[in-house]
This record gives C-alpha cells, structure tokens and sequence, in this order.
C-alpha cells in the first residue's frame, strides 16, 4: 500500500465523473492508488500496476497520459489550505493546466527510501509554505525544464526555442506542438538540470490567484475518510484511558468485572499509565471501559490546584532569579531611579492566561495494524517523521519496516505536533497481533491527557516622563516552557526557553517587537506544573501579545494619548510594523467617531515572520460584550493564494476569540476539569464579528499566516472593552469577568 490519491479539484468546473468518483471513494475507503514502489515485497500484480503507471517527471510532478497532472504533497493539510498553495506554487514552475492538477500525500518511510526528496513533511508554525517554497517551486521548475528538453530532443531544437503555456510545449518556428503527457515517459529519462531559474513572484498567474482549492470536493461530496470513520475488514476498535492525573501510574484494573460483555475481545495494559478495552464497535468498547474498575496510583500531583499553580506563578513574578530574553539599556535601574522621582510616572499591571485546550472536532485516533515483521499506521499527524520513529520504537521493530499512510486531519491547531497518540496506539495493536485496531480516545479523554497552551502570568512595569515618554519598561514573564517538556535539550543551559519570548526579541525575521524603549528588560521565570504544556495555534505569541498590548495601552491612557498616536511615537524604528497598525487604524476608521455606543481598540505584533495588527470595534450593553467588526491587517511578505489568506486570518479570530472570551482549562485535585464541550464553550455563529481584511505583501521576504494573526485579535478587542467600560481585563478568560 502506498499514496492515497485525493479527488479533481473543486474550481475545474464540470463535476467529478464516474470513473474520478469511483477512484476517489476507494481510495478514501483504504485502497491506496499504487504510484510507485515502497520498500515493503509487492504482489506480482501489484507490481505489474506499478510498472503500467506512467513514470514521474520527477519526485514532485507526474503526469498521466490524459493529461491529469498529480503534484506530492509533504506537509500536513489540516483545513488551514497549505496543500493548495503549495501545488499553487510547484503549478506557477511547471507551467500546467491547473484545471487537470490532482495531488498526492507523502508518506513518511517512503520519502526516507528516497533519500528524503520530499525533504520536511512536519507542518507547524505557520511553516508549510514558507518553509519549503524554494525547493518545491524548484521541483516544479525542473520537471518543466525536463519535459521542454524531451519535446527539444524529439524536434532537434534548443529548448531556448521552445515555450510552455497551459502543459502544451510549442516550437513556433516549426509550428509543431506537443503536450507534457506525450512527453513524460521521455523527460523522466533526462538527468535533470542543477541550474534552474525561478519566477519572478510578479509574473506568476496561478500562485498568488484566489484559485478555490483542491481539497473540497470530497469534504463535500462524503468520499474523503477521515481517521475516525476509517475501516479495514477484521478491524476492531481500542478505547483507551491513562491517568487523569499527569505523571499518575495505572496500578490496578479488574477485567473480568467486564470480560463477559458482548463484544469485547480483550483488557490490556498498555503501558504504566494506560489501560484500553478492545472491542468489535467503539461503542462496546467505550461502555465496558466506562464499567471498568480501575485504581490510579495518582502520586503528589493529585494535590495541585489551580490555587496552588497560580500562587507559584505569582512567586515568579518578583523572584530574583529569571532569564534575560530581551535588554535595551538599565530598565530595573531606571525604573529604580523613577520611583524616586516625582515628576516622573511608574505604571504597574499584572495580567494572567490560562490553560487552554486545542479541543479540535476530530478526537485522536489512528488504525495501526502490527505483525512481527511489520508495522503500519492509517492516521493523521503533523509531525510524520517524528511519528515513524515514535511508531517504530513502540512496535519493537526498524523504522524500514514500518510505514504511516497520512491523512488529512479534521483540526488540529498543534494538538498533533505531539506523538503520544501514535505510540499508544502502537502499543495496543503490538498486543493483538496481525490484526487491524482503530484506536479512539474519547473526547472526555481527548480532554483530559492534552498538550495544553501554556499557563503564564506577566507583570510589567514602566516608567513615563512628564510628556508621557517611556523611559523604560520591564516586562517579567512567570511560567511554562514548551521545550522544558517536550525538547529539553533546546533549554539552554542558563535555563532558558527561546520561544517563550515569541514577538518579543530584539530583532531577527521571526519574532521582533515593534517598539523602542531607551530601556527594555523582559525576563522569564520559569515555573513549569505537572500539567503538560503544548504547541497551542500562535504558542506563545497569544498572550504576549495580550500582555504587551494590553500594557502599552494603559501607558497610552496615564499619559492622556490617543492609543494610536503613542504606539506611533514607539515604533519609528520599526516601518513595517507601523505600517500594519496604520492600515488596521484606517480600515476601522480610527480618526473619525465610531457609531453612538461603540468603542474602538487596537494590537500589533510580528510573528511567524509576518507583520499582524488588528483593530475591532465593540459595545458593551448591561455588561453585554458585542464585537462589531475586526478588521485585520497583514504583511506576510509573499501571498500564495489570497483568498486562503482571509479565510485564515477569519478562521484564525475565531480560535483566539474563542479562547478570550471562554478558553480556559482549570486543575481540580491533579486533573482538568474540563472534559467536553458542556465545560469548555467556544464561540457561535451570533458570537461572531464581522471580519474585514487587508493583505499588504510588501514582498522580499516570507511569513506565515494561520498562527501569526490569531495574537492581535484578542488584545484589540480587551483594549475596545476599556475604550467602552473604564475596566481593565488583566485576567482571561472574559467570562470571568463582569463588564
């Protein structure tokens, strides 16, 4: 088994016919289209469908005799539409039909086979497309050049002579013409150049089209399978259920309180946390696990509370010790100095975010099936390689005689970057042997054995002089690092977490703030509870942003200056971001008097390498929130498909609206509270503002899009809550707080 192939995309028109539709819903039903030969023996019949297949022009193009071009896929789709815009960009190099264009997904073993040519097939911090837009635009560039050579080769010209237009090769001197179908057999003979020149982003005509993309017609038409509803003949289903309290051990289990039970095949442990039910339906199973006596040797974490996490944080907030992330100048000195001055000004705020769960529609799931000379993986995953090797160690065998079929992911929001769910999965189906088993956790599961976003608290201090000038400001971060957890050796060895300052550094391409101080201090004091932190969709950048913004706002309002008029004085130094902020400022029409009963408020900040602000407009009625409108602003530099940049930055403001206003995870004797969506609501419909945008690609270099722009939305908002009540919201979520 090999690639799954995916439907013809949505925007070529005509509707899909039979024989497509018929190929499609095999596929997404297990039968995998046999494009070229993995390192697992073949049956001779399956062979011979390999070798009857038309050869690749090369790794990332093939091209069928009716012209269909498939173009690979190697990072993760999740719904955020990377898989467009990358096949947008290998397409603009090719020179195709994107009417014929289809796509594969990459497997992880496979691409190892070959020596990794698809390169990076993990997909997170906004990197799918910015990380690899050189070297796929360069696959596709060389394929082109590849088959322009065959059609040369056949005419006895110079490829100089010949061009492309719409997959169709044309020597005009000769009027002779052929297609990259008649010539693909014949290009993939030619050693391909080392040389390729790429297109200048302003002549593109495919990347950089609001072109409708290619992974909808199957969403719509019910072909596309998803993890869950997943099926192979003789599978069965494993429900599994770990510690409610993180670094808690599984001690006891008494299965034969369920063993007689319709259905159920087996009660095993898994690992020293761990226990599943197998059984012939999920519901069966999640029953019998439900009826399941079970003793947990929950350890001294089933003692922490939130209480007890957030006084530790708050021990952060002033402890001597801390690590240096940015520093301008002597802040602690001035500020010392400051407090002794009178016609001089010192701000202080503390502000707080919680836990946070990703919470995706899709639960975590994958179908493993395990013999003693193989192991393979049907599932989702964001972190493909990382999760062969994780597969291959649980499975007690070498990563070549493993493989994962990838699969589109329902939401994931970072939840996936984490490969626990792989090794639990191989570990359940390692105990039934040769046998297929769909592992499911429930969503109550889901919830409780998270990787969650990071519970941090701020305290900053500034000082203003008597024209309301920042003198310095000091900006002290207390609480979780992602890498403490998950990659200790990217600690470094004073103790520090890099990212934990994301939008915050002096200066670089990723993470640097749009603001100068005469003297800046921000620090980190690390403070790391039992519950497991993650990558959650913006990471840390979510509430630095809310911390910072938040600030600089309320140093606006003690030096009586427009919010907008103070933040342009702080970043002279810093054009683009200025020039996001101002183009939000005019969208929302800052300098002209908002509608009777409406107040506006404003945040920027640089992440993922892109430039984000954002400005809403709100009312607050009886102590009733409404958000009118947000409008964004964004400088990601290069834009691949603009119409996928919207529905990001929209899709993006729903996630961080969500999260401010009812996003929070609270920890009662160990565990989460939280276990479904009854206790952790998020936004409807009629919660929802309207979202207006404004792509500004300055161009020179590349930034990210889906985790950038979630980080502004929040904290324009909370700044329009002031605007309209007179109350700061130093502590989300908002529900918390009454307006």
């Amino acid at each position: 088994m090999n690639q799954i192939i995916t439907s013809a995309p949505e925007q070529t028109g005509p509707r899909l016919s039979r024989r497509g539709f018929l190929t499609t819903a095999s596929a997404s039903a297990g039968a995998f289209t046999l494009g070229f030969s993995t390192l697992a023996p073949q049956p001779a019949a399956a062979q011979a469908q390999v070798q009857a297949l038309p050869p690749e022009v090369n790794a990332w193009v093939v091209i069928q005799p009716d012209e269909s071009v498939i173009i690979r896929i190697s990072r993760t789709e999740m719904g955020q539409g990377s898989l467009t815009g990358l096949a947008q960009l290998i397409a603009e190099e090719l020179e195709c039909d994107w009417a014929k264009v289809r796509f594969e997904l990459v497997n992880p073993a496979l691409n190892r086979s070959r020596q990794n040519v698809w390169r990076d097939l993990s997909t997170g911090g906004s990197r799918a497309i910015r990380g690899s837009h050189e070297y796929v635009r360069q696959g596709g560039a060389t394929a082109r050049a590849m088959l322009v050579q065959a059609a040369a080769n056949s005419w006895g010209v110079t490829p100089a002579q010949c061009t492309v237009e719409k997959g169709v090769i044309t020597h005009a001197a000769s009027g002779r013409s052929t297609t990259y179908g008649a010539m693909a057999a014949a290009a993939a003979k030619i050693t391909p150049p080392t040389q390729i020149a790429l297109k200048d982003p302003k002549t593109w005509t495919i990347a950089g089209q609001p072109l409708k993309r290619l992974d909808t017609s199957d969403k719509l038409n019910g072909s596309l399978v998803y993890s869950p509803d997943f099926t192979m003949p003789g599978m069965l289903i494993a429900v599994p259920k770990s510690c409610p309290v993180h670094g808690g051990k599984l001690k006891s289990f008494d299965a034969a309180a369920i063993a007689n039970r319709r259905g159920i095949k087996h009660v095993i442990r898994v690992d020293d946390a761990t226990v599943a039910v197998i059984a012939d339906t999920f519901w069966r199973a999640k029953t019998a696990l439900d009826a399941l006596p079970i003793v947990w040797e929950e350890g001294p974490n089933a003692k922490v509370s939130n209480e007890s996490i957030a006084a530790s944080l708050r021990e952060g907030l002033s402890a001597e010790k801390a690590y240096v992330g940015n520093k301008v100048g002597d802040a602690k000195g001035a500020l010392d100095k400051a407090a002794q001055d009178k016609s001089v000004r010192v701000i202080e705020a503390d502000y707080g975010y919680p836990y946070q769960n990703h919470a995706p529609m899709e639960i975590l799931s994958a179908t493993v099936r395990w013999t003693s000379s193989r192991c393979e993986m049907w599932g989702p995953t964001q972190v493909a390689d990382a999760a062969l090797d994780e597969m291959a160690k649980a499975a007690g065998l070498p990563a070549t005689a493993c493989e994962i079929h990838t699969m589109r992911i329902g939401g994931s929001f970072g939840r996936r970057l984490y490969t626990d769910y792989v090794r639990i999965a191989t570990l359940i189906a390692r105990q039934v042997p040769n046998t297929p088993v769909k592992m499911l956790w429930t969503r109550e599961e889901d919830m409780a054995q998270g990787q969650y976003h990071p519970v941090t608290q701020c305290r900053l201090r500034a000082s203003l002089d008597s024209s309301g000038n920042v003198q310095a400001l000091h900006m002290r971060l207390s609480g979780q690092s992602i890498f403490a957890y998950h990659a200790p050796s990217r600690v470094t060895p004073e103790g520090g977490d890099p990212i934990v300052y994301q939008g915050l550094v002096g200066s670089g391409a990723e993470m640097a703030i749009g603001y100068s101080f005469p003297h800046l201090l921000v620090d980190h004091a690390m403070r790391n509870p039992h519950v497991r932190p993650g990558a959650w969709r913006g990471v840390n950048l979510n509430q630095n942003a809310v911390y910072m913004e938040c600030f600089i706002d309320e140093l606006a309002h003690a030096a009586g200056i427009d919010p907008l008029v103070f933040r342009r004085k702080l970043m002279s130094k810093h054009p683009k971001h200025l020039a996001v902020v101002e183009a939000a400022a005019k969208g929302i029409g800052w300098d002209t008097p908002p509608p009777k009963g409406r107040h506006r408020g404003i945040a920027q900040i640089m992440g993922f390498g892109s430039y984000v602000a954002a400005a809403a407009e709100v009312s607050v009625t009886d102590g009733q929130l409404k958000i009118h409108r947000i409008v964004a602003a964004t400088d990601p530099g290069h834009v691949v498909n603009p119409q996928q940049v919207e529905t990001q930055i929209t899709g993006s403001f729903v996630f961080s609206l969500s999260a401010m206003l009812f996003g929070e995870c609270t920890v009662k004797d160990g565990r989460i509270e939280q276990q479904n969506f009854d206790t952790y609501n998020v936004m409807r419909m009629d919660d929802m503002p309207k979202v207006e945008v404004i792509v500004m690609p300055s161009g020179g270099f590349w930034g990210g899009v889906g985790e950038p722009t979630i980080a502004v939305a929040a904290p324009a908002v909370l700044n329009a809550v002031f605007a309209a009540t007179g109350k700061r919201v130093r502590q989300l979520p908002l529900k918390n707080t009454k307006l």
